[in-house]
């Protein structure tokens, strides 16, 4: 992964606490996330799972449209997402909607103007974000 997802993922482990405390969903976004070589490729691959104009709405200024578990899981497919979510101590169902649940949010908050591309300006207010989120603690 690049180092926008390496940002990426620090900021998801700062949301959930970090370290061993850390969440079974951030568990499970954050394997999702390596799964899929990052957040370019999971866009990639929810677009091409029938959910471009979802994600193109999480990406773009507008409303985020909502997805079901069940979107998310054709659009992952069963069999990843119920190992990914084994490995996160979850069931396949809880897995699913968390993700519906998570996803729209986290890829609009990492995608600023619209934009995923990791250039350096996004790292920086990644860095800023992560930064802010952990000085408050």
């Amino acid at each position: 992964m690049g180092l926008f997802d390496q940002v990426a993922g620090q900021v998801l482990g700062g949301l959930s606490g970090g370290g061993a405390g850390q969440s079974p969903l951030m568990q499970l976004v954050q394997a999702v996330l390596q799964q899929e070589g990052g957040l370019m490729g999971l866009v990639s691959r929810l677009q091409t799972g029938g959910l471009a104009e979802q994600v193109a709405s999480w990406i773009g200024n507008g409303a985020n449209l909502p997805v079901s578990g069940e979107q998310i899981r054709a659009a992952l497919g069963s069999d990843l997402l119920a190992s990914l979510a084994g490995q996160a101590g979850l069931s396949p169902q809880a897995a699913s909607d968390g993700l519906a649940d998570q996803l729209p949010g986290l890829i609009d908050k990492l995608s600023p103007g619209g934009h995923l591309e990791g250039n350096d300006q996004l790292v920086q207010q990644g860095l800023s974000m992560l930064g802010g989120l952990l000085g408050g603690r």
